[in-house]
């Protein structure tokens, strides 16, 4: 396959990788182009930036969890139709899952997508230095494609040109962006904000882009993408099940909570579910009075300790889903999702609002980041998944911890120190965890939870 490409990475995170993402996408959105957007890692909040300037969803990009055929299958699925791809790159381009490997890194993924790539440095009290970080990302791997750098944050326009001077004869300056704080985005806690139209309105979005357009030449952005070569997919990506298409008569139903409260999905899941014959239905667990007419619940991640007077407000869909688990209904929950799933939530001001009460525990927000990293997962015990020693590879970055509650059904090892623990939570047909899972690091995850769904479907006929 042949697309334009382009990686935009970084010197490391904070250096402003998602607005150069945003405001170079809504440039080329501008100029009526169709940009296919992706994250390298597991984020799920620079996707929501990537959906804003493009109008479309973006994809996540993970070696480590994905593996390069579910990568570069997912790439090939989500540029069909579109004229360029825009790839943003996690914390710095060689930083990954381990301090001495690549695996997990923007340069992991440029390699095995032969894409260029253009490195964001923040600019701001940099001169002639910026000639040897370039030099230092070029030569420490000759592999990866370096097309040039990006200064953000420059001081001025005669900043920027100092910078192309200095960085001419080695690694080329290829544009920059000014430092803007009015129109910088806002962040908090777990990162950015989700983008959604309140907090970044349309004219934000178009701002960007006509910022980016004023102080770059969007055709040498084109160019760079353009020379990218021909991709040669690997077998096992030309089958991989993520790029089925939809069955026509679904098999199952499973209601997908998408709210302010609940949105964290990798795109990639939610493909495997469709190609596996389930039709998604969202629901609203803030909004919403009852559950839909469905076979099963998939609980995403999100903000539920934002919203968590709202939820308990909402008790008619808390006994809802208490009911839909008696009768036998597979419920399957991540982190937000599992706090939801608690018997309470409690916020850092001390107030305990009370939850759907499915999975004993009180879960309780810090004000210090309590997990984050790289974690494999084995089931020790038959769930709605599948059998004991189903193994799958996750992430986990969370504020709170589950007071009181039992866990029996995973095995967790970090991938960093490789300590390992107990997780995984809830009986019968409910299963809740801290650990976002993607299902391309084991398609059986995906079958497991459809086959589950089936046959609750089958047995309520």
């Amino acid at each position: 396959m042949k697309i334009p490409r382009l990686v935009i990475a970084g010197t490391a995170s904070g250096v402003g990788k998602t607005t150069t993402f945003v405001a170079l996408a809504a440039a080329l959105r501008a100029r009526g182009l169709v940009v296919a957007a992706f994250k390298c890692g597991p984020d799920y909040l620079d996707p929501t930036y990537h959906a804003r300037a493009t109008g479309a969803v973006s994809h996540n990009l993970d070696g480590w969890m994905m593996g390069r055929a579910a990568v570069t299958a997912t790439f090939a699925r989500a540029t069909r139709g579109a004229d360029i791809a825009l790839i943003e790159g996690v914390m710095g381009l060689y930083d990954g899952a381990s301090p001495d490997g690549e695996e997990g890194s923007a340069a992991e993924i440029a390699k095995w997508l032969a894409a260029p790539v253009v490195a964001v440095v923040d600019a701001s009290g940099i001169a002639r230095t910026l000639a040897a970080v370039g030099v230092g990302l070029r030569a420490f791997d000759p592999a990866v494609e370096l097309a040039g750098l990006f200064a953000n944050r420059v001081g001025s326009r005669g900043h920027l040109d100092l910078l192309k001077r200095a960085c001419l004869p080695h690694v080329p300056v290829v544009g920059g962006l000014p430092r803007d704080e009015p129109h910088a985005f806002a962040e908090r806690h777990l990162g950015l904000y989700s983008a959604d139209a309140d907090l970044v309105p349309d004219a934000l979005v178009h701002t960007w882009g006509a910022t980016f357009a004023e102080w770059n030449d969007v055709d040498a952005f084109l160019a760079l993408a353009r020379g990218a070569p021909p991709i040669e997919l690997p077998e096992d990506a030309q089958s991989d099940a993520a790029s089925a298409v939809p069955s026509p008569s679904p098999r199952c139903r499973i209601g997908l909570a998408r709210d302010a409260a609940f949105h964290f999905y990798y795109d990639d899941n939610l493909a495997r579910l469709r190609a596996l014959g389930a039709e998604l239905v969202p629901f609203s667990p803030v909004a919403d009075a009852a559950l839909p007419d469905i076979d099963g619940v998939y609980l995403g991640g999100g903000y539920p300790e934002v919203h968590a007077a709202r939820l308990a407000a909402n008790a008619s869909m808390r006994a809802s889903l208490r009911s839909f688990a008696e009768r036998g209904g597979p419920i399957y929950a991540e982190c937000g999702g599992l706090m939801y799933l608690a018997d309470a939530v409690r916020t850092l001001d001390g107030t305990t609002h009370a939850m759907v009460g499915l999975v004993p525990g009180v879960a309780i927000m810090h004000d210090k980041l309590q997990a984050l990293g790289y974690v494999e997962v084995e089931t020790q015990r038959r769930t709605i998944l599948g059998g004991a020693g189903l193994r799958m590879r996750g992430h986990q970055f969370r504020y709170s911890t589950l007071d009181g509650a039992t866990a029996d059904a995973y095995s967790v090892r970090k991938r960093r120190g490789g300590g390992t623990s107990l997780e995984g939570y809830g009986s019968g047909a409910v299963l809740g965890s801290y650990v976002h899972v993607h299902w391309a690091s084991n398609p059986l995850v995906a079958e497991g939870l459809v086959g589950a769904c089936v046959r609750f479907r089958e047995q309520r006929r």
